[in-house]
Parts: structure tokens; C-alpha cells; sequence
């Protein structure tokens, strides 16, 4: 059900998950990260700078001749200090070609005893970080870095090298100087064009991205490798790394969310120890959206993973679950962008429904709290997303919102903008809830029978209004005599609203006259006294 929002999103439910909890994965270990292997692509600019990663001491020194004085990294004071170990050295004049930044020999050529020691040495020459604003400098270097890298990807995938412990440090020193960095600002930050629609924005490309890929694959590998000890990689994935990872879920790219929302995906489904800060860090990024910014990248993403958790989740819910759900979940129906992430939003609401019907009640509710007032097109979304939360909702659990619900639908077929009312009415053509509305048609028929009538007698548009006579006559068949009760209450509502009217028109003549004969007489004593 999952692969919708993992990867491909082609089907709208994720598989059963098991009996521990946890999350749906069906991919093999093997498996290439989002978007297919090592592609190049990009075109955004990266605050990024040259520099050059020093090797361990293993007993496999990396060569150093014409060594530059250094500087402290750039992006020092962004880092952690936990992560002080893991940042390169940066030659004070930039220049790479003075550190001996050539090409490393290929694992073919050199014997198995001494690839360990190449495997250090190729990971220390990747540690360095290029400017990618100007495609013309180190041309070279950035091509030798992307074949290491590749090389690094493939030596790995074939089974010829496997994740040992003794490189760990190195492999998290390579993987952390790459990908943790500040992301640069959006390009309408700060810029006053609060007016540019997120959903027709074109995506924004990180130009480093071919060095970032492969990065990212070479971390999905080491996360996903049946080689990799849960208990010795918790030292290296702890809480700070998971942290800096959700971090980058505010990129513009929307290829390094997807690897993002995979990775992240695969350490809360192998790491179980993280697995509630996981949750909690999440929460905290949606309460900050919700309630301080209304601006990230990555909420949809977010809620994908999410959507795969709460399928594993155990029965009975957790209270903790329940509070997420009402705390965090519902109100991101709130800001105005929710439209971008509607989708997977939706799913993890009904994923919570079909666990537990009795949370219908609370979920309705907390979407008549957000029901939008003058946005029409996050109506229609609210409409649609309540046709599937009815679909889940058993009929005492229906009785308990039913009358607030239905007094917001029937505001939604009066609205004069035809794809909400459209929208309102296609509810009826879903066999679930037009036996839960059967059920109850004493309740709701009086509800929303003015709205009916009006719109069968005067709504402009065509569609609008056949939708409004089958569902008029569908009401009349359940039940005739109900229908004809209502239509007596309506008539006798329409002729004490004409009646009222008429009695304010004629007060308003009289008032009108009055004024006249005044203003009369005003003029005839004016003239009298000229």
C-alpha cells in the first residue's frame, strides 16, 4: 500500500505490516535509491566550498606533498560541536590541485589486501566540498570526485566490500562533511512575493547534486546492507545524525527529499531504539509548520513515512498515537499550501480511521475546526477527504457528528461556486454513505433540505443543478412522507420570508414618503420666506 508514497505512487494503500510495529518495506537490500542510479542533474546554486579531507591514522596514510596552511571549515559554526571530528580542512588559498587531487587507482588494479587501505584513501578524497555556483571551476577535480564516488557505490553493491567496522568513522566523516550543510535561501525569502503558488513553482535544482546522489546512494547502501550491525551503526546513526537528516528535508530539490524520505524510511524500520525521537523530532517540525512558519519543503515527504508507521502500528492505539493524531495531524489541515501535501495527509488520517472507527468523531470535527471559509479549492480537498473518512465510519460513530457535519455540507451546496457544490453532492453517489444517511434521514433531510430546493429552483449552473434533482428524488423515494413533511415546513419558511419582506418593503415606502412630504415642505417654507 506503502508504494504510492515509497518511491512509486502508483496504488493508494501500503502492504499489511507485521506484528512489531513497525513500517512497510518490501525492497531488497539491493535495491537503487528514488530517481534510478547515479544521474547527474542540477542547476541551483550551493553555498558550498572547495576543501580536502585528511585520512585517519590506520596504518594506510593518503600521501601528502606541498601541503597548504589550513583554515577552519566554513560551516564550522552551522555544525555541531559533536561533529568537530568529521569536518574537512580547507587550504587557505582554495586550491585543491597543491594537495595531490588526482585520480586514485580502481579497486581492480590493486590486490585484495591493499583495498582496504584504497577504500580509506578514496573516502578521505571525496571529504573535499566544491563550489558548484561557477560550472567552470575544478572542472577536473569535481570529475575525478564523482568517479570516486561511483566507484565507492559500486564497491560496496558488488559484495566485494563490505561495511567493516575499522571504517565506519571514515565512511560517517565522508557522509557528513558531504550532505550536512546550510541550505541556501528560497528564492522568493525575504523577497515580499508572498503571491507565487508553491503548486506552480518550478523546483529548484541543487547543481551539486551529482556529487549528492551518490552520497546519498552510498548512505541508503550502508543503511540497507544485510552487513551492517544494527548495534555497532547506532553508534554512528545516533540522535544527532538522524536530526541533521531531518534538517535537510527543507531542501528545494525535490530528488534529495525523495532519497531523504528513503533513508529515513529504512533507519526507523532498522533502528529501533530511534524509533519514538523519530516520531517526536517529526512532531516538532509539523508544530513548528502549523504554528510559526507555514513554510517547509518537506511535510509531504514527512507524511509518507508516516503513513507507512501508523500501518504498523499495534491495536489499541497508544494514547501517545491518538494525541499525535489531534495535535499534530489534524491541524496541518490549517495553512493555506496544505494542498501540496493533501494527499499523503489524508492517507495518514484514514490510516488512523480504519485502526480505530471511534476516532471518526474527533477526526470530523477537528476538520469542521479548520473548514476553510473563502478558499474553494481546499473545500473541494475537505469534501473528498470527508467522503473517505465516512467510508471508515460506523454508523454510531456516524450519529455523533452527523449534525454538525451536515450543517457545514449544506453551506457547501448552497456555495455559488459550482465545484464545491458539485463536489458536496457527489457524496451521494457513494453506496456507504447514502446507507448511513438512510439511517438517519429523519436527522439530516431537515438539514439539508432548504439547500436542496434552493438549488433545484435557481442554481446557475447545469451540473449543479441534475446532480441536485437526483439526489432530490433519491430523498423522495426512501421516504415520501418524510419528504413531503419538509417540503411543508420549507413552503411555510418561504411564504413567512416573503411575508416578511413584503412588510419591510412597505415600511420602507412609508419612510420614503414620509421623507418626501417632508422635504415638501421644507421647500414651500423656504420660498415663503424669499
Amino acid at each position: 500500500m506503502f508504494n504510492k508514497f515509497i518511491g512509486k505512487r502508483s496504488s493508494r494503500k501500503p502492504p499489511k505490516a507485521g506484528n512489531d510495529a513497525a513500517v512497510s518495506t518490501n525492497s531488497s537490500s539491493n535495491v537503487p535509491g528514488p530517481g534510478g542510479m547515479f544521474n547527474s542533474a542540477g542547476s541551483r546554486n550551493s553555498g558550498a566550498v572547495s576543501g580536502s579531507g585528511s585520512a585517519r591514522g590506520t596504518g594506510n596514510n593518503v600521501p601528502r606533498s606541498n601541503v597548504l596552511p589550513f583554515v577552519q571549515h566554513p560551516q564550522a559554526s552551522w555544525i555541531p560541536a559533536a561533529m568537530d571530528k568529521f569536518l574537512p580542512m580547507v587550504p587557505a588559498n582554495g586550491a585543491t590541485s597543491n594537495l595531490g587531487f588526482e585520480t586514485l587507482p580502481s579497486f581492480r588494479d590493486v590486490p585484495s589486501s591493499e583495498r582496504l587501505g584504497l577504500f580509506i584513501k578514496k573516502l578521505s578524497l571525496c571529504c573535499v566540498v566544491f563550489d558548484f555556483s561557477d560550472p567552470t571551476k575544478n572542472v577536473k577535480e569535481k570529475d575525478i570526485k564523482r568517479q570516486t564516488l561511483l566507484e565507492l557505490d559500486e564497491y560496496v553493491s558488488s559484495g566485494t566490500g563490505k561495511f567493516v567496522e575499522s571504517v565506519m568513522e571514515d565512511c560517517f566523516k565522508m557522509i557528513s562533511i558531504n550532505l550536512f550543510r546550510s541550505l541556501p535561501p528560497s528564492p522568493h525569502e525575504n523577497t515580499g512575493t508572498d503571491s507565487v503558488d508553491p503548486e506552480e513553482e518550478e523546483p529548484t535544482m541543487d547543481p551539486a547534486w551529482m556529487h549528492l546522489q551518490l552520497v546519498y546512494e552510498f548512505l541508503l547502501r550502508y543503511v540497507v546492507s544485510p552487513d551492517t550491525d544494527a548495534k555497532v551503526a547506532k553508534r554512528y546513526i545516533d540522535h544527532s545524525f538522524v536530526l541533521r537528516l531531518l534538517n535537510l528535508f527543507d531542501s528545494e530539490d525535490p530528488r534529495e527529499r525523495d532519497y531523504l524520505k528513503t533513508i529515513l524510511h529504512r533507519i526507523y524500520g532498522k533502528f529501533m531504539v530511534h524509533r519514538p525521537f523519530i516520531r517526536k523530532a517529526i512532531n516538532n517540525i509539523f508544530y513548528r509548520f502549523i504554528f510559526e512558519t507555514e513554510k517547509h519543503n518537506g511535510i509531504g515527504e514527512l507524511l509518507e513515512i508516516l503513513g507507512s508507521i501508523i500501518n504498523g502500528f499495534a491495536l489499541p492505539l497508544k494514547e501517545e498515537h491518538k494525541l499525535f493524531l489531534v495535535r499534530a495531524l489534524i491541524p496541518l489541515h490549517k495553512p493555506k499550501c496544505v494542498a501540496l501535501y493533501h494527499q499523503q495527509l489524508s492517507y495518514c488520517i484514514i490510516q488512523f480511521v480504519e485502526k480505530d472507527s471511534k476516532l471518526a468523531d474527533s477526526v470530523i470535527r477537528g476538520l469542521l475546526k479548520y473548514w476553510p471559509l473563502t478558499n474553494s479549492q481546499k473545500e473541494v480537498l475537505f469534501l473528498g477527504e470527508v467522503e473517505e473518512i465516512l467510508e471508515a465510519t460506523q454508523p454510531a460513530e456516524f450519529q455523533r457528528c452527523m449534525i454538525p457535519l451536515f450543517r457545514q455540507i449544506c453551506r457547501c451546496l448552497n456555495s455559488s461556486h459550482f465545484q464545491v457544490a458539485e463536489r458536496a453532492l457527489f457524496l451521494w453517489n457513494n453506496d456507504h454513505i447514502v446507507n448511513l444517511v438512510a439511517q438517519n434521514r429523519h436527522t439530516i433531510l431537515p438539514l439539508i433540505f432548504s439547500a436542496i430546493e434552493t438549488n433545484a429552483n435557481s442554481h446557475w449552473n447545469q451540473a449543479v443543478h441534475g446532480l441536485t434533482l437526483n439526489v432530490r428524488r433519491m430523498f423522495l423515494e426512501m421516504d415520501q412522507g418524510l419528504f413531503q413533511e419538509c417540503q411543508e415546513k420549507f413552503q411555510e419558511v418561504v411564504g413567512k420570508a416573503k411575508g416578511a419582506e413584503e412588510k419591510r418593503e412597505l415600511t420602507w415606502q412609508r419612510l420614503e414618503a414620509v421623507a418626501a412630504s417632508k422635504h415638501s415642505t421644507a421647500e414651500n417654507i423656504s420660498s415663503a420666506v424669499v
